[in-house]
């Protein structure tokens, strides 16, 4: 087992989930526009018990790294890059998220820049991947300036609060 990551940004710190992390979590968590963005198992409204159930998953994970991204001194947002499995064995996702205060300073594609590297040499994976919904520029922008490249859209792929629309997928790789 490898020793639990912290790293440092400019910006923010990304570190492990702790317990006490559950009150931040769901009061930044419990944001329509946020879980808009994200798959369905992203609850609204968010809870405390959403919170320490996220939590609690995290802490027990073996092979994902998820970690919370902390701004300001408290749990703001998290980030994680999962391994996938069966014939997507060698690639891995990497998704993420920020409280609204704290959106368009480039705290997440610092996060990002500083993850990837480390997720290439702790997962046995050669690429990792982002699908992102087809409205989420904020999200293309900090993929494309992490050297993410856009490699396809899948058509109406997604079904999201009712709205049908395309996922486009990003990525890079291990020996680019």
């Amino acid at each position: 087992m490898k020793p639990p990551l912290c790293i440092q940004t400019k910006s923010a710190s990304l570190r492990p989930w702790e317990r006490n992390d559950a009150p931040a979590l769901a009061r930044h968590a419990n944001n329509p526009d946020i879980a808009g963005s994200m798959r369905d198992g992203f609850p609204s409204p968010y809870t405390l018990n959403d919170a320490e159930n996220f939590i609690h998953m995290a802490s027990g994970t073996s092979s994902a790294i998820l970690l919370a991204i902390e701004v300001d001194g408290e749990a703001a947002g998290g980030i994680g890059v999962t391994p996938l499995d069966d014939v997507y064995r060698n690639t891995a996702e990497i998704g993420y998220w920020l409280a609204a205060p704290y959106q368009g300073r480039g705290i997440v594609t610092e996060a990002v820049k500083a993850l990837v590297p480390i997720a290439f040499e702790r997962l046995d994976v050669v690429r990792i991947q982002a699908g992102i919904f087809e409205n989420n520029r904020a999200s293309a922008r900090v993929l494309e300036k992490c050297g993410f490249q856009r490699e396809a859209v899948h058509k109406k792929a997604i079904t999201k609060n009712g709205a049908i629309m395309d996922e486009v997928i990003y990525a890079c790789f291990r020996d680019e």
